[in-house]
């Protein structure tokens, strides 16, 4: 039997990403919740109550919580704190929370813009359109459902990468670490002392990526040299003398080459000349 609520309750009338992200999140954490929109709670409901009726999935009232960090919590934000972790794990969904939970409260709260928020609200039926609201409303929930799938199979992802990352740093040398394959990294990788990953490209060969110097920087611990940034095939083999360099992106952070051995000597390369 599933241990999360089967039915609920929240407001009528125009929807919010506040809302719209809570029903989803009820909705993926029970496939079978069903909820109701309106603008009176009925005296015998007996499911979940959110965004509405100041109880503890509201946050209306003159003395809604507020996080540590100043961010206030909205409907969704009270929701994920109760169930986030039976979801990614205590760490993760305080990740998740930072990252992009407390945008979508701050915009419900404050009505600072953000995209997400303004494309849920876009769901709402124009001015002189005939669509019912909790029919639109259904269709937002459905996008928002996606969303948040995506997002947490990317998280849950991660963990199930753990094990294939921590063996190749095992056995890295020279700053440099070789997955097998391409799986989720920096959270593990960023950490350490480790200045580059390699891994099978998807497009042929292999490529290899700059670690940042944290988890949350697009800033590299040590990037590919300037000179190689979105040059040809033709002047990377000049400039680098490795026949095999086929690609390095304009930022710096990312190189493909043909072999295995060559990609690794391009990142040595790239670091003797960061030396110099």
């Amino acid at each position: 039997m599933n241990q999360y609520p089967s039915k609920g309750f929240t407001h009528a009338g125009k929807f919010h990403a506040d809302d719209v992200f809570s029903t989803a999140l009820l909705k993926y954490l029970n496939p079978n919740y069903s909820y109701t929109r309106g603008y009176q709670i009925p005296e015998d409901f007996d499911g979940i109550i959110y965004d509405i009726g100041w109880g503890e999935f509201d946050h209306h009232q003159a003395d809604a919580r507020v996080r540590e960090n100043g961010v206030p919590y909205a409907a969704f934000g009270l929701l994920w704190e109760k169930f986030g972790a039976d979801i990614l794990g205590e760490e993760e969904a305080k990740q998740m929370d930072a990252r992009f939970v407390q945008a979508l409260d701050l915009s419900d709260n404050t009505g600072e813009s953000h995209e997400i928020c303004q494309i849920m609200e876009s769901f709402n039926p124009v001015w002189d359109s005939t669509q019912p609201e909790d029919e639109a409303f259904a269709e937002a929930v459905a996008v928002a459902q996606k969303i948040l799938e995506h997002k947490f199979e990317s998280v849950l992802s991660v963990r199930r990468g753990e094990e294939l990352v921590k063996a190749a740093l095992e056995q890295a040398k020279d700053h440099i670490v070789v997955l097998e394959k391409m799986v989720p990294w920096k959270q593990i990788v960023t950490p350490t002392d480790m200045e580059y990953v390699v891994y099978p490209s998807r497009r042929g060969g292999y490529a290899a990526q700059g670690v940042p110097i944290h988890i949350d920087s697009m800033e590299l611990k040590r990037p590919f040299p300037e000179e190689w940034r979105g040059a040809s095939a033709e002047e990377l083999a000049r400039l680098s003398g490795v026949e095999g360099l086929r690609f390095c992106h304009k930022s710096g952070f990312l190189i493909t080459a043909e072999t295995l051995e060559e990609v690794i000597q391009c990142c040595k390369i790239a670091q003797e000349a960061d030396n110099i």
